[in-house]
């Protein structure tokens, strides 16, 4: 009976703290079906890539500027940063996305399995994580 219990502790330590963390406050209605995208040239060039065709899924118009961009070039703006770290395998384990309207932030989605740990739940797709952020952060669509 000790040693389950011993197991137990043991199992209860390692897992403590593998936590993977996923906010979303999703975007303040707006008119504007264009959203322009600041590139980020440190961010592995799919994370773009996906984000602008889950953007475009939902009806929006989704416009690359360039990393030199301000977040007031267009009405609607969004930036992005994301990274990845290995574990047996490449996985995602941090995103955010913001959105500003006039330069003012109306929304942001937030993942971060930095701390995952022995979590296995950390191994996710990418590509599939994007879109899922995007759906929770515009849950109306263009123009809803």
């Amino acid at each position: 009976m000790s040693k389950r219990i011993a197991l137990l502790a043991v199992v209860a330590a390692l897992s403590t703290g593998c936590a993977i963390n996923q906010k979303v406050k999703p975007a303040e209605r707006f008119a504007d079906k264009k959203i322009c995208i600041i590139s980020n040239p440190a961010v592995r060039d799919g994370f773009m890539v996906s984000f602008k065709q889950a953007l475009e899924t939902k009806g929006y118009v989704a416009q690359p500027l360039p990393a030199t961009a301000s977040i007031v070039d267009c009405q609607v703006t969004s930036t992005y940063t994301a990274n990845w770290r290995w574990d047996l395998a490449m996985y995602m384990s941090y995103a955010d996305i913001k959105v500003y309207n006039g330069g003012k932030v109306i929304g942001e989605a937030n993942y971060d399995a930095t701390r995952g740990g022995m979590n296995t739940g950390k191994f996710i797709d990418a590509d599939k994580k994007i879109r899922e952020l995007v759906d929770q952060l515009f849950p109306g669509g263009a123009g809803l």
